[in-house]
């Protein structure tokens, strides 16, 4: 750090406004005009404001701390805030609020957080984060140039996303063209009708079971989901001993895998396993990720057997149905591909950032 560089304490050269904050149930709020802020953002528009000034937020609970993440971000105009976000009023003639934000863009603070269950950055803690200073003027020139970056930056995020987009969907684009144009020689047939079996998963076996795998527990008990490849546990029985699909009933509505090993469904998972005389597996695979499920529920969406099982199939010959599944592994290989491609470029992006940001608080900027 440069030697007319000094650092203070957040409170040191901030005011913190958290007794004037006021949170309102969803039930007792009215809708209007004004933003009602919450630990990360905007959760609502109400009626009435708190405050009518620029001030910074800074997530107190239900935010994230991490480096990258946006824990602290500008409320501008007239605003209401609720309890779960620390209200930060700097003090402006030694320290600009961006010069905040961006500290925190940077910096994981999860040291300062408590609580295992339901972390939270107290007000004491938050107090005592360490922040360098420079001189105004500095910080000035500094926040002009990560101002700069920062807009290249996400303008070039927007477009690798963009990108990213529209390579997945020029894929599902051509998988739904190939189903819904079914030539002349093709049947209409229900899911169930091309199914050896079709169930839904249940209870994991509490005395025949395991989280880790085993000489004993050999046999993956998937679940719903692609989190860990939808590996729930393991366990000695298996339940579905031919090349089946699983279908995520719950989360993931419709999620879908291809499963070529012995396993045990657990709960909120629809076991497919075709007639592999008159249908592929792979080609039942591509049929199933073009459907739209339709799902029960508000609050907890779920699918059930009796919700998939008529839906309708267009199947074609078997031996077209190898062409077609030939022709969609090629073009979904060449997806995955470009999604490395501009997922690298997400990731250079943010590490850019990251990088300027370090050199800006360290004053080689």
């Amino acid at each position: 750090m440069k030697s007319n560089w000094q650092t203070k304490k957040l409170g040191e050269v901030c005011d913190i406004l958290d007794n004037k904050r006021k949170p309102v149930t969803k039930r007792d709020r009215t809708s209007g005009q004004y933003p009602y802020y919450g630990a990360t953002g905007i959760l609502d528009y109400v009626n009435k404001y708190l405050f009518d000034e620029k001030l910074i937020l800074i997530g107190e609970d239900g935010a994230k701390w991490g480096s990258g993440e946006h824990t602290a971000f500008i409320a501008d105009g007239k605003y209401w805030v609720n309890n779960h976000a620390h209200v930060i009023r700097p003090h402006r003639d030694i320290i600009l609020d961006n010069w905040i934000v961006y500290f925190f863009y940077l910096t994981d603070i999860t040291e300062y957080t408590t609580g295992l269950t339901v972390p939270k950055l107290n007000q004491a803690n938050l107090r005592n984060i360490h922040l360098p200073l420079p001189p105004l003027s500095e910080q000035q020139r500094i926040i002009k140039i990560l101002d700069e970056v920062f807009e290249k930056t996400i303008k070039a995020k927007g477009n690798a996303e963009k990108n990213l987009q529209n390579a997945n969907e020029l894929f599902e684009r051509y998988l739904q063209s190939v189903i819904e144009n079914k030539a002349k020689n093709w049947e209409e047939k229900k899911l169930i009708d091309v199914c050896e079996d079709l169930f839904a998963g249940g209870d994991v076996p509490k005395n025949n079971s395991s989280k880790t795998r085993s000489d004993i527990f050999k046999i993956p008990i998937f679940s719903n989901g692609e989190k860990n490849k939808g590996i729930y546990g393991y366990t000695n029985v298996a339940r579905v001993t031919k090349p089946s699909i699983t279908i995520s009933a719950r989360g993931t509505i419709g999620y879908s895998e291809i499963r070529e090993e012995a396993f045990y469904p657990a709960i909120r998972l629809i076991v497919v396993t075709p007639k592999t005389d008159i249908i592929n597996l792979c080609f039942l695979k591509y049929v199933i990720s073009s459907i739209a499920f339709i799902h029960s529920g508000s609050s907890i969406p779920q699918l059930t057997v009796p919700m998939v099982k008529d839906y309708p199939i267009q199947l074609p010959p078997l031996h077209e149905q190898k062409t077609i599944v030939h022709k969609l592994d090629i073009l979904s290989a060449d997806t995955k591909k470009l999604e490395i491609i501009y997922q690298n470029k997400i990731h250079s992006l943010e590490e850019l950032k990251k990088s300027v940001l370090q050199k800006a608080f360290v004053g080689e900027l």
